[in-house]
Protein backbone atom coordinates (compact mmCIF):
# COMPACT_ATOMS: atom_id res chain seq x y z
CA UNK A 1 0.00 0.00 0.00
CA UNK A 2 1.27 3.21 -0.73
CA UNK A 3 -0.42 5.29 1.11
CA UNK A 4 0.48 9.28 0.76
CA UNK A 5 -2.57 11.89 1.67
CA UNK A 6 -5.06 12.62 3.84
CA UNK A 7 -8.07 14.78 3.39
CA UNK A 8 -9.91 15.81 6.19
CA UNK A 9 -13.74 17.02 6.32
CA UNK A 10 -15.56 18.60 9.10
CA UNK A 11 -19.05 19.14 9.86
CA UNK A 12 -22.16 21.35 9.14
CA UNK A 13 -21.34 23.57 12.15
CA UNK A 14 -17.58 23.17 12.18
CA UNK A 15 -14.36 24.65 10.23
CA UNK A 16 -11.21 22.72 9.04
CA UNK A 17 -9.39 22.92 11.61
CA UNK A 18 -11.12 22.06 14.75
CA UNK A 19 -9.36 20.72 17.78
CA UNK A 20 -10.25 17.01 16.86
CA UNK A 21 -8.93 17.68 13.33
CA UNK A 22 -5.78 19.38 14.08
CA UNK A 23 -5.27 16.25 16.54
CA UNK A 24 -6.06 13.74 13.73
CA UNK A 25 -3.35 16.06 11.13
CA UNK A 26 -0.88 15.56 13.58
CA UNK A 27 -0.78 11.84 13.64
CA UNK A 28 -1.40 11.50 9.86
CA UNK A 29 2.00 13.86 10.16
CA UNK A 30 3.84 11.66 12.51
CA UNK A 31 3.40 9.13 10.08
CA UNK A 32 5.05 11.19 7.48
CA UNK A 33 1.38 11.87 5.39
CA UNK A 34 0.73 14.56 3.86
CA UNK A 35 -2.56 16.43 4.83
CA UNK A 36 -5.50 18.70 3.27
CA UNK A 37 -8.26 20.22 5.67
CA UNK A 38 -10.99 21.19 3.44
CA UNK A 39 -12.61 24.12 3.74
CA UNK A 40 -16.49 23.88 3.77
CA UNK A 41 -17.93 26.95 5.57
CA UNK A 42 -18.53 28.56 1.78
CA UNK A 43 -20.37 25.44 0.64
CA UNK A 44 -24.63 25.91 0.59
CA UNK A 45 -25.16 22.31 1.26
CA UNK A 46 -24.18 18.57 1.53
CA UNK A 47 -24.33 18.81 -2.74
CA UNK A 48 -21.67 21.40 -3.25
CA UNK A 49 -19.51 19.44 -0.11
CA UNK A 50 -19.43 16.75 -2.22
CA UNK A 51 -18.19 18.45 -5.62
CA UNK A 52 -15.46 19.90 -3.47
CA UNK A 53 -14.16 16.81 -2.55
CA UNK A 54 -14.42 15.16 -5.23
CA UNK A 55 -12.50 18.75 -6.98
CA UNK A 56 -9.74 18.49 -4.22
CA UNK A 57 -9.37 14.49 -4.89
CA UNK A 58 -8.98 15.57 -8.79
CA UNK A 59 -6.52 18.55 -7.82
CA UNK A 60 -4.20 16.58 -5.74
CA UNK A 61 -0.90 14.77 -7.20
CA UNK A 62 -1.75 11.49 -5.87
CA UNK A 63 -3.84 9.09 -7.23
CA UNK A 64 -6.86 8.51 -5.02
CA UNK A 65 -6.13 4.84 -4.25
CA UNK A 66 -3.56 6.34 -2.12
CA UNK A 67 -5.57 8.76 -0.33
CA UNK A 68 -7.61 8.01 3.00
CA UNK A 69 -10.38 10.15 3.58
CA UNK A 70 -11.29 11.07 7.36
CA UNK A 71 -14.94 12.97 8.01
CA UNK A 72 -17.14 13.92 11.07
CA UNK A 73 -20.68 14.19 10.73
CA UNK A 74 -22.28 16.02 7.56
CA UNK A 75 -17.80 15.19 6.46
CA UNK A 76 -18.55 12.00 7.13
CA UNK A 77 -21.73 11.75 5.16
CA UNK A 78 -19.38 13.86 2.58
CA UNK A 79 -16.40 11.32 2.62
CA UNK A 80 -19.00 8.25 1.99
CA UNK A 81 -20.90 9.79 -0.60
CA UNK A 82 -17.43 10.56 -2.90
CA UNK A 83 -15.93 6.76 -1.77
CA UNK A 84 -19.05 5.90 -3.97
CA UNK A 85 -17.41 7.00 -6.73
CA UNK A 86 -13.87 7.49 -6.45
CA UNK A 87 -12.27 4.59 -4.95
CA UNK A 88 -9.78 5.35 -2.06
CA UNK A 89 -7.78 3.48 0.54
CA UNK A 90 -9.60 3.93 3.92
CA UNK A 91 -12.91 5.92 5.37
CA UNK A 92 -12.63 6.83 8.65
CA UNK A 93 -15.37 8.39 10.18
CA UNK A 94 -16.90 10.01 13.06
CA UNK A 95 -20.15 9.95 13.79
CA UNK A 96 -20.89 10.33 10.11
CA UNK A 97 -24.85 12.06 9.26
CA UNK A 98 -25.48 8.83 7.15
CA UNK A 99 -29.47 8.34 6.48
CA UNK A 100 -30.35 11.31 7.45
CA UNK A 101 -33.37 13.47 5.80
CA UNK A 102 -32.62 13.10 1.85
CA UNK A 103 -33.96 16.89 1.25
CA UNK A 104 -29.94 17.89 2.62
CA UNK A 105 -28.54 14.39 2.28
CA UNK A 106 -29.16 13.53 -1.62
CA UNK A 107 -27.39 10.31 -1.01
CA UNK A 108 -29.14 7.78 0.69
CA UNK A 109 -27.38 4.21 -1.04
CA UNK A 110 -24.10 3.71 0.22
CA UNK A 111 -21.32 1.44 -1.47
CA UNK A 112 -18.04 3.26 -0.66
CA UNK A 113 -15.34 1.87 -2.50
CA UNK A 114 -12.09 1.40 0.09
CA UNK A 115 -10.04 -0.77 1.23
CA UNK A 116 -10.50 -0.44 4.96
CA UNK A 117 -13.28 1.75 6.61
CA UNK A 118 -13.92 2.34 10.34
CA UNK A 119 -16.35 4.34 12.46
CA UNK A 120 -16.45 6.05 15.99
CA UNK A 121 -19.91 7.09 17.47
CA UNK A 122 -21.21 7.87 20.51
CA UNK A 123 -24.17 6.26 21.87
CA UNK A 124 -25.50 9.80 23.42
CA UNK A 125 -25.43 11.60 19.91
CA UNK A 126 -28.63 13.58 19.79
CA UNK A 127 -27.23 14.72 16.57
CA UNK A 128 -26.73 11.64 14.41
CA UNK A 129 -28.60 8.46 15.59
CA UNK A 130 -25.19 6.18 16.58
CA UNK A 131 -28.00 3.18 15.05
CA UNK A 132 -27.50 5.02 11.27
CA UNK A 133 -23.60 3.86 11.79
CA UNK A 134 -24.56 0.42 13.45
CA UNK A 135 -26.83 -0.22 10.43
CA UNK A 136 -24.11 0.58 7.49
CA UNK A 137 -21.67 -1.47 9.74
CA UNK A 138 -23.99 -4.26 9.73
CA UNK A 139 -24.35 -3.51 5.68
CA UNK A 140 -20.34 -3.92 5.30
CA UNK A 141 -18.76 -6.26 6.38
CA UNK A 142 -15.43 -5.65 7.43
CA UNK A 143 -16.49 -1.92 9.09
CA UNK A 144 -14.86 -1.80 12.35
CA UNK A 145 -17.28 -0.02 14.75
CA UNK A 146 -16.21 1.78 17.80
CA UNK A 147 -19.44 2.81 20.09
CA UNK A 148 -18.22 5.20 22.48
CA UNK A 149 -19.52 7.16 25.72
CA UNK A 150 -19.69 10.14 24.04
CA UNK A 151 -22.20 12.50 21.97
CA UNK A 152 -21.98 13.73 18.57
CA UNK A 153 -18.76 16.15 19.04
CA UNK A 154 -16.61 13.46 20.43
CA UNK A 155 -14.93 15.44 22.59
CA UNK A 156 -14.31 13.22 25.19
CA UNK A 157 -13.27 10.86 23.02
CA UNK A 158 -10.07 12.68 21.59
CA UNK A 159 -7.59 10.53 22.69
CA UNK A 160 -9.41 7.29 21.43
CA UNK A 161 -9.24 8.76 18.44
CA UNK A 162 -5.72 9.75 17.78
CA UNK A 163 -4.66 6.54 18.81
CA UNK A 164 -7.66 4.61 16.34
CA UNK A 165 -6.25 6.99 13.34
CA UNK A 166 -2.69 5.87 13.79
CA UNK A 167 -3.14 2.45 14.13
CA UNK A 168 -5.60 2.60 11.31
CA UNK A 169 -2.98 4.32 9.50
CA UNK A 170 -0.79 2.42 10.30
CA UNK A 171 -2.24 -1.11 9.20
CA UNK A 172 -3.48 0.30 5.89
CA UNK A 173 0.61 1.48 5.38
CA UNK A 174 1.42 -2.25 5.91
CA UNK A 175 -1.68 -3.70 3.97
CA UNK A 176 -3.53 -5.10 6.31
CA UNK A 177 -7.28 -4.86 6.48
Amino acid sequence: MNMKHVIFSHGKESGPFGRKIRRLIEVAEQLGLGATSVDYRECADADARVALLRDTIARLQVPPTDIVLVGSSMGGYVSVAVANEVPVAGLFLMAPALWMPAEEYTVQSYAPMARRIEITHGFGDDIVPYQNSVRFAAAHRGTTLHLVDDDHRLGASHDFLAVQFGRFLSELAAGGV
